[in-house]
């Protein structure tokens, strides 16, 4: 499987502050990888650099095997972007907008962007300005979806939205991956949409990769347990990711449960308990 965006060994410093040090994944074709963190941890320097509208201090990115995109402006084109910022002209109708983008794109789905404008009940005649948050999320997101784009890189893109909508977008970003085999490279906090339509999950924290695993593997085979010194002692180095020490006793994330010690019971996690694990986590 070929990897459509490749992400190596990144760095990247605002004066003293580190903000990301050797940060390693990839989006292979046909995967949505989901990349959890807590507001700051890097996620969206992490895009912009990807992106090349931040350079970087050491590392490389690579979008279609390409490390400069702004050289190739079809290559561009196969990238669709929605950040948590509203970046849309906001004079303009989604109507208008249609307009434009035909104008701008080579391969404008037309056809598509009605499709989803309706799907999401969105207004074509209300100007960008006057749209709530959610709605302007399920526009930009309508425009991703309607340049022939193969890679999608998106930012909260379900933030704002009901549960409805979240549901209806969803389904829109399955359904992309599937009948284009592009992949996606999705940020959020809601950890029941990374459950639902991730392939890959990818953990961030203070600018460092903490996990980076298949989704299905992670759920199956991966636990926390609650273990006393004694027992810690007894575990296999290897398959510990992390721990947290609460003074009489530890919380241990480990990667395979089925090398647990027979007196250590092993239990179902969920994403959102990994998330928080890990957030909380001394590594």
């Amino acid at each position: 499987m070929s990897n459509l965006l490749e992400i190596k060994n990144i760095s990247k410093s605002f004066g003293d502050k580190v903000v990301l040090k050797d940060v390693t994944f990839n989006v292979p074709a046909g995967s949505i990888v989901g990349f959890i963190g807590d507001n700051g941890a890097g996620k969206s320097t992490t895009f912009k650099t990807a992106l090349g509208l931040i350079s970087k201090d050491g590392g490389t990115t690579k979008i279609f095997g390409e490390e400069n995109i702004n050289k190739h402006a079809k290559i561009k084109e196969k990238i669709g972007v929605v950040f948590d910022a509203m970046n849309l002209p906001a004079n303009l109708t989604i109507k208008q907008l249609n307009k434009v983008f035909k104008n701008l794109y080579e391969f404008w789905d037309q056809d598509n962007f009605y499709r989803l404008v309706n799907t999401f009940s969105l207004p074509i005649d209300k100007k960008v300005k006057k749209l709530s948050r959610g709605m302007s999320m399920k526009l930009s997101v309508s425009v991703a979806l309607s340049h022939n784009a193969k890679l999608l890189i998106l930012d909260e893109a379900t933030g704002g939205l009901d549960p409805s909508s979240r549901e209806d977008l969803l389904n829109e970003l399955t359904s992309f991956v599937s009948k284009s085999n592009g992949g996606i490279l999705l940020s959020s906090h809601i950890m029941s949409d990374i459950e639902k339509i991730a392939s890959h999950v990818v953990f961030i924290k203070d600018g460092e990769i903490l996990l980076n695993e298949v989704k299905d593997k992670l759920l199956e085979s991966y636990t926390v347990v609650d273990i006393d010194e004694k027992q810690l002692a007894l575990l296999n180095k290897d398959i510990v990711v992390a721990k947290k020490n609460y003074g009489s006793y530890f919380s241990v994330l480990v990667s395979d449960k089925q090398k647990l010690p027979d007196e250590i019971a092993a239990k179902t996690i969920a994403m959102e308990e990994l998330s928080v694990f890990l957030t909380r986590s001394d590594k």
